[in-house]
């Protein structure tokens, strides 16, 4: 293909993004868009899988047979979630085996939240409010990224993300309704999971090296600040309402903005935590490559009876 094709196809391809049309697999696409999608749209993924982790270790210990099954609920349908982007993944050329190796092998990414551990059920209603609240502010916009296929995706993601955060509030606020010491636990989670959670929305627009471009393609809405303030301004009431206590002595709310000012976030934390170097980094991925590796013979045995079936259905038409 000559330059001016080339050149003609990109103009084409602005034209559409411009009008706000969704770009399916087989179309034409430049190949920096095509790399864009994959490593956003499979760290979604991996960030799915890997979420799960750390609720399931609370999945034996719930307080009630209610609360068990609301956790494993919430837990079956981010495995769903990943399965769904690990598909809308595939139709940009790259296989799932190429996905897993990647994060196997620490090449790929995910989302730095989950690298934090689970100490008290209190936990399970921070990371319920907390975290797919902010979830849901970052992926509510993604239902009309450019991509039909993460765009369909999303649609059911954030329809199931909204059922989570509303758990996660219940039970904080089942807890701060308790004794002085389920308060003083859900205060606890909140002091422990509002920084993180702060953090998950990604660097500062300054620091972030693919903004820009995502925001051109339509591949992202809204900025990494704009996403973090919209989230601040959300939970703050929620707060309130609860009778927590937001562990940040900075933040205030700005009359003439309208919005809260808050503190200064660790972004020496949340850089370390990306490198790997976070309380459980380790401890995630060696649980996900050993679930890989144990799941093994199941992958096996699966394949080997679809071509066992496959082969029936030859001789049976023969």
């Amino acid at each position: 293909m000559s330059e001016k094709e080339v050149k003609n196809l990109e103009e084409i391809f602005e034209a559409r993004i411009a009008r706000d049309e969704k770009i399916e697999p087989k179309d034409w696409m430049p190949e920096k868009y095509r790399q864009t999608h994959i490593r956003q749209i499979s760290q979604h993924a991996h960030s799915e899988i890997i979420g799960m982790l750390p609720e399931g270790n609370w999945i034996t210990r719930a307080p009630s047979l209610r609360r068990k099954a609301a956790l494993l609920a919430k837990v079956q349908d981010e495995a769903g979630h990943g399965l769904y982007l690990y598909s809308a993944c595939e139709t940009l050329g790259v296989s799932r085996d190429e996905l897993y190796e990647q994060l196997h092998s620490g090449k790929a990414k995910y989302s730095s939240i989950f690298n934090y551990p689970t100490i008290t059920w209190a936990d399970m209603g921070a990371i319920g409010w907390l975290v797919d609240g902010a979830a849901i502010i970052n992926q509510v916009p993604l239902c009309n990224t450019s991509f039909g296929p993460y765009a369909r995706a999303m649609v059911r993601v954030c329809k199931e993300e909204s059922f989570h955060q509303r758990q996660g509030y219940e039970i904080m606020l089942t807890l701060c309704r308790g004794t002085e010491e389920q308060k003083a636990m859900a205060q606890d989670a909140l002091n422990r999971w509002w920084w993180p959670s702060l953090m998950m929305l990604g660097p500062t627009d300054a620091e972030s090296v693919h903004t820009e471009q995502s925001m051109k393609w339509k591949l992202k809405r809204k900025s990494n600040d704009e996403l973090r303030q919209q989230f601040i301004d959300q939970t703050v009431p929620q707060a309130d309402l609860l009778g927590l206590t937001i562990p940040d002595p900075d933040l205030k709310f700005n009359e003439e903005t309208g919005h809260y000012d808050f503190g200064e976030i660790d972004w020496d934390e949340f850089w370390q935590v990306v490198k790997g170097h976070g309380p459980c980094n380790k401890e995630r991925m060696s649980a996900r490559v050993n679930a890989w590796n144990n799941g093994e013979w199941v992958r096996d045995a699966a394949m080997a009876y679809a071509e066992k079936n496959e082969k029936r259905k030859v001789a049976k038409a023969s």
